[in-house]
């Protein structure tokens, strides 16, 4: 789905997001049809007997690309972003006569289930605190959703002097190692009549790529929970049901280098990301049932799992090979490199060919200025893998090759910015690589359509280029399988496999980064699989090293710590993780 989705006490309520650039993929191009279909959302929630606050942004953050802003946006690249630019505000206006309407039969004093409805997100933590900005928003919803709805903010402690504005509620969010009798006491500030609200209690916390997986104790959860419930506040608990960024969805943060998020988004919630309930939901629980009756009955069971092989996947072909097919409509010409922007590349990948133009005998330094690779450049020599150039990570190679050799640099978009100064964060080559002393120029740029590519045209027949006996670098792989009975839920494992992207039967599972980790495995809901007697298929992009036996596994449970990361536990006596850089506790 496209909707973050939280629960908030006291009433049965859910807490949805809409992410403007799942929406609206072109300006002026709408799709609410499928997991984009926002009317159905709100009749499930209807059936449910379920209130909801909406949170449509523009903005909202939520670990998701870009914060959820339409990357077309930087099409112009001097927009400033979340402030009263007219070109930003002309993009959202436009947005919100179009999505505004569809939900306002569905407020609640129109009969529909819409209580409230936040305006931005934590907008304090943004640098611009644009006073025009909020006010422009507060206006426009209010001349499209009418006086009668109640529309509110939610900000950080720190946030709320640029994020809170005279007639929006104002909220905050924080989690349960945060002071909160001094918290709501800065809400009351800004805020001196009405209840005390945390619009985001976190029960968990995001995973980066490269470090350790979060958890939160049961203990300190509960314990939070109750302090908040016996102030009479309301609460709303994020997350309260984990979930996944599919495909190219996820988002980063940059907190002194760039962090892109993880694939899962279980979020250590009280419901797994596979919609399991968990102790965490129990023990809370028992705690709500101190203040107010809760439903009898059963929970319902975990779902069905499935465990299958380990099954061999088979050499499709190099990445370079399929060019034609990946790009039909052929490479841009340019004496600079181009950004994915410039081009019209919101996500995936792009790659970026030019020719030596003199022999290189001897190693070469090879590298992009001023941290100039978002995210990570794949670098081949006439079709032979070099190595990876990352943000802020690593910013050179050495490269050899002869007159007229053809130099790859395939690029990844690793996830827009998501949250706080989320700048304009412009992927591609930002600047010309160089190559010892000279700027290498007159480059051809083919913007890759890696999904069209997995779901319609393999398998297609290729002539078998010489290449080396140990395939490194951009490779595709395949096999087919089907499941026995109805199958289940499952967990892809893929040992031994370094980094790249994942399609079941042409849906886009994700990244996976089993040598970064903390993530190991990659869930797949049930739906995504055929039924028994007919054939399943995998597709790998692995974009450095295939282990020397390329197989992968099916698991009945997830593995998203790997043992080479200590698992963050955060406690009520500290705000900070051991080991580790303090981590900001605001930011969805």
């Amino acid at each position: 789905m496209g909707f973050r989705s939280a629960t908030c006490l006291a009433a049965c309520t859910t807490f949805g997001y809409v992410p403007w650039n799942y929406h609206e993929p072109e300006p002026g191009v709408y799709n609410f049809n499928g997991s984009r279909d926002l009317i159905a959302f709100l009749n499930e929630a209807s059936i449910a007997n379920l209130l909801v606050i909406l949170r449509p942004g523009p903005y909202i953050c939520a670990e998701w690309e870009m914060g959820g802003l339409p990357a077309w946006l930087l099409r112009k690249p001097n927009v400033r972003l979340r402030t009263s630019d007219p070109d930003f505000l002309a993009a959202v206006d436009s947005w919100f006569k179009v999505l505004l309407p569809k939900i306002y039969p569905w407020l609640y004093h129109n009969g529909g289930n819409i209580i409230s409805i936040q305006v931005e997100n934590e907008y304090g933590s943004y640098r611009a605190c644009d006073i025009s900005y909020m006010r422009h928003l507060a206006g426009l919803f209010r001349a499209l959703l009418g006086e009668e709805i109640l529309l509110f903010t939610t900000d950080g402690p720190e946030g709320l002097k640029c994020g809170s504005l005279e007639g929006l509620y104002t909220t905050v969010d924080f989690g349960p190692a945060d002071n909160m009798t001094k918290i709501f006491a800065l809400q009351r500030e800004y805020e001196p009549h009405g209840p005390l609200v945390n619009s985001e209690y976190y029960t968990g916390w995001l995973d980066y790529w490269g470090q350790n997986h979060s958890t939160r104790s049961i203990t300190d959860v509960t314990r939070g929970l109750e302090n908040m419930l016996k102030l009479g506040a309301s609460v709303n608990m994020y997350m309260f049901h984990g979930g996944t960024n599919f495909g190219y969805w996820n988002g980063a943060d940059e907190k002194g280098h760039f962090l892109p998020i993880t694939t899962s988004y279980d979020y250590d919630a009280p419901i797994s990301e596979a919609g399991d309930v968990t102790p965490k939901l129990f023990a809370l629980r028992n705690v709500i049932s101190q203040f107010q009756e809760i439903p009898l009955g059963p929970l319902p069971p975990p779902s069905p799992k499935m465990m299958l092989g380990p099954l061999t996947l088979y050499l499709d072909g190099y990445m370079l090979d399929f060019l034609h097919l990946l790009c039909p409509q052929g490479p841009i010409h340019s004496i600079l490199p181009m950004t994915f922007e410039a081009v019209r590349q919101d996500r995936g990948f792009m790659l970026y060919r030019t020719y030596l133009m003199y022999p290189v005998f001897e190693p070469t330094q090879f590298w992009v200025p001023n941290n100039g690779v978002h995210d990570r450049a794949y670098v081949m020599v006439d079709g032979v893998f070099q190595g990876v150039l990352e943000r802020n990570m690593k910013h050179k190679l050495f490269l050899t090759g002869k007159m007229g050799a053809t130099v790859d640099v395939l690029l990844e978009n690793m996830g827009r910015l998501s949250f706080g100064s989320n700048y304009s964060d412009f992927k591609g080559l930002l600047e010309p690589p160089i190559l010892g002393q000279t700027i290498l120029t007159h480059w051809l740029m083919f913007p890759l359509e890696v999904d069209k590519l997995v779901k319609w045209w393999f398998p297609p027949q290729l002539l078998k280029n010489s290449r080396p006996q140990i395939p490194s670098g951009p490779i595709f792989y395949s096999t087919t399988f089907s499941i026995l009975d109805s199958g289940g839920d499952t967990f892809l494992f893929l040992p031994g496999w370094t980094k790249g992207q994942v399609w079941i039967n042409g849906f886009n599972l994700g990244r996976y980064w089993t040598k970064r980790g903390p993530q190991q495995t990659l869930y797949v809901p049930r739906p995504l699989l055929f039924p028994t007697g007919s054939l399943n298929k995998i597709t790998l992009l692995e974009l450095e090293n295939v282990p020397p036996q390329p197989e992968i596994q099916f698991l009945d449970s997830p593995i998203l710590n790997s043992t080479l990361h200590k698992t963050y536990i955060y406690s009520l006596s500290a705000d900070t993780q051991s080991d580790s850089e303090p981590m900001e506790l605001s930011g969805h």
